[in-house]
């Protein structure tokens, strides 16, 4: 099973999240959706939804697969 290469932070999650929550409940919903571009979705949760919901679902995420591509490689999600 592959290890964890690149794992941002918890703690710069969670401010990031609620960084998001504020912007969104602001209104500001761009802002917010870049924002979440940068927030990377831990690879276990990626896998996941790529092995249950497919491709196509992953990709409309919004979300950084930053930490799927550092653990599975740059085309885990087109294998």
């Amino acid at each position: 099973m592959p290890q964890n290469k690149k794992v941002m932070p918890l703690h710069n999650k969670l401010d990031m999240m609620l960084k998001l929550h504020e912007l969104e409940a602001q209104g500001r919903k761009e802002d917010a959706a870049t924002l979440k571009k940068q927030i990377p979705l831990p690879a276990y949760l990626a896998k996941f939804a790529k092995d249950h919901l497919g491709t196509e679902f992953v990709q409309n995420l919004g979300w950084s697969m930053a930490e799927a591509e550092a653990n599975y490689g740059s085309d885990w999600l087109v294998r």
